[in-house]
């Protein structure tokens, strides 16, 4: 049962964005999903309530009597989202379970020096966790300096760069309404779609 968290100590990157479409892209694929919120905004699990009953279904944790979460039984794919300010045993506890770990980063030099003790922490333990790591660059315009910035950043770790998805409203105004890329047209969204192409395939694989 593959385990996908999607983590960043930086708050506002996208996390939700990204954990909510991964979930609803394997939900679309038939696999029985879990998207398990971590992050105390309880982003996720608002996109969840909001999520339409006739669309692929998607599951939250199973809260058991003595309070402890766990997945849905059934469960075959599991995506976390984790809260702003992971470390420590939080972060310890995230990367026990995770096979894959995505860190969402936009191009701001304020976003870049929050985030590269992260990084270099998760490259520093590349050797003693199983997760493979890798980054999405997040709300990005093309032909920027600050985009510059960030490749020119990514160049020096030594996680890979999935790709880059743009500043564009259709991940908010899919949100608002509980829903993904794959739950609507293609052709709505088209461009988007391309770009999580890469993306994709590496969760796959």
């Amino acid at each position: 049962m593959p385990v996908i968290v999607v983590a960043n100590p930086k708050g506002g990157v996208g996390k939700s964005t990204l954990s909510s479409n991964i979930a609803g892209y394997f939900a679309r694929q038939g696999h029985a999903v879990m998207l398990g919120d971590v992050d105390r905004q309880q982003s996720s699990r608002l996109w969840l309530k909001l999520r339409p009953d006739n669309l692929p279904q998607i599951q939250s944790w199973d809260i058991t009597d003595d309070h402890i979460a766990r997945p849905p039984k059934g469960t075959t794919h599991i995506v976390l989202d984790t809260p702003a300010g992971l470390h420590g045993p939080g972060l310890d506890a995230v990367m026990k379970l995770a096979d894959k770990v995505i860190v969402p980063l936009q191009a701001s030099v304020f976003d870049i020096y929050a985030t590269q003790d992260f990084l270099a922490e998760l490259a520093r333990r590349k050797k003693s966790d199983k997760a493979q790591l890798a980054v999405v660059g997040n709300r990005i315009k093309d032909h920027t300096k600050a985009t510059e910035h960030l490749k020119e950043f990514l160049q020096t770790l030594d996680i890979p760069l999935l790709g880059l998805l743009r500043d564009t409203q259709n991940y908010a105004h899919l949100a608002a309404h509980g829903l993904s890329l794959w739950d609507v047209a293609a052709t709505k969204v088209e461009k988007d779609l391309d770009q999580w192409a890469p993306i994709l395939k590496w969760l796959k694989d």
